[in-house]
């Protein structure tokens, strides 16, 4: 009888201890293969983030969601929470990749390299989301500066660890000017000086256009009788984007395979103060741009191409870390557009006071 009270007490100890043991881990932040960020290293960034303007504005540039407060007064925005949970998991994994499996170790020279090419990226999307947005307060380096210190480091560790990573793939084109004018001379009709016109036809008229277009009608009289907008005065034309056009790599998606003098057959829809209306682009004139021109469009897409060969090395090493996540924080889970973080059921209710390289930017070059 003695035997089973010891029993049952070593039992009753060990539930015990796993309670404790799992409170104490369900606040133990998020990990990645023994790398950890503490539950109140995580809540710290998390109220940096609410509660400072500059740089809830650089991040949602990067990944627009809602970096705000939450419900309560002293919690943010569950769909911030998960994407800041995702985004430090991201950077966590990269850096122990290259840690363990390239013996990778960040020498000042290249921190501050990769500091550098932050506040550029930052600065990039931050440029990219104005028009729409409107224009972040401050510097992307003032953003930078404006993180507690661990937060800090471990953003710039994770843009080095991102950048060495990508310079070791195979598809990887370096980002020098002999690499650029290479692959600019093999994709020279892609960087066209592109003259254009437009036709904005309300939704009920663009059968009768297509059948017009179809029919042999030119461009500007397709223009001057179905648009709407005042450059049908002018026959449809708005003029020509050079490569470095803000608006060129827009224009170049609408006509990328659009014969001369004729509009796109796909047009782009949009809602004008309630009412729906399609917008036809027509190239009317393309002249071939010279590299200096035309430099910063090839930037733009090799580093698209190459964060498309790094976003499916990232999901490989993210398939195969060890990861977890406190519940409060988000749940790791792993869907069909690849693994991700969910949003936490709630958001945190206390200790919350606020809120593509290879990293959690860098990687995906937001």
């Amino acid at each position: 009888m003695d035997e089973v009270r010891r029993l049952i007490a070593l039992l009753v100890v060990a539930l015990v201890g796993a309670t404790v043991f799992g409170l104490s881990n369900g606040s133990s932040g998020l990990g990645v293969n023994g790398a950890r960020v503490s539950g109140s290293t995580f809540r710290s960034e998390l109220a940096t983030i609410s509660t400072t303007p500059i740089l809830q504005c650089y991040l949602t540039a990067l990944d627009p969601v809602d970096f705000g407060a939450g419900g309560g007064s002293e919690t943010m925005a569950a769909s911030g929470v998960a994407a800041w949970t995702r985004l430090r998991v991201e950077g966590l994994s990269i850096t122990q990749y290259v840690k363990s499996q390239l013996k990778f170790v960040a020498s000042a020279a290249t921190l501050s390299q990769a500091e550098s090419s932050l506040e550029s990226e930052l600065t990039q999307a931050a440029s990219a989301a104005a028009s729409k947005d409107g224009s972040c307060p401050g510097t992307a380096s003032a953003a930078l500066a404006a993180m507690p210190t661990e937060m800090r480091n471990a953003e710039i560790e994770g843009q080095a660890a991102s950048l060495y990573l990508v310079s070791k793939l195979d598809t990887t084109i370096p980002l020098t000017t002999k690499s650029l004018e290479a692959f600019y001379t093999s994709h020279t009709s892609d960087y066209d000086t592109l003259c254009v016109s437009i036709a904005v036809v309300p939704l009920a008229e663009t059968t009768a256009f297509t059948t017009a277009q179809s029919g042999g009608e030119s461009v500007a009289d397709l223009a001057q009788q179905f648009s709407i907008d005042t450059s049908k005065k002018k026959g449809g034309a708005v003029g020509c984007f050079a490569p470095s056009n803000a608006s060129y790599a827009s224009i170049r998606s609408y006509v990328v395979s659009t014969a001369l003098n004729t509009f796109n057959t796909t047009p782009q829809y949009y809602n004008n103060n309630g009412t729906e209306e399609a917008l036809f682009v027509a190239p009317t004139q393309r002249t071939v741009t010279p590299f200096a021109q035309a430099e910063s469009a090839v930037l733009a897409d090799v580093q698209n191409q190459n964060a498309s060969a790094a976003n499916t090395v990232e999901e490989d090493i993210l398939n195969r870390a060890a990861i977890d996540v406190d519940p409060a924080f988000g749940q790791w889970a792993r869907e069909s557009t690849g693994p991700t973080v969910l949003a936490p059921t709630l958001p945190a209710k206390v200790d919350v006071t606020g809120n593509k390289s290879l990293t959690t930017s860098v990687i995906k070059y937001h």
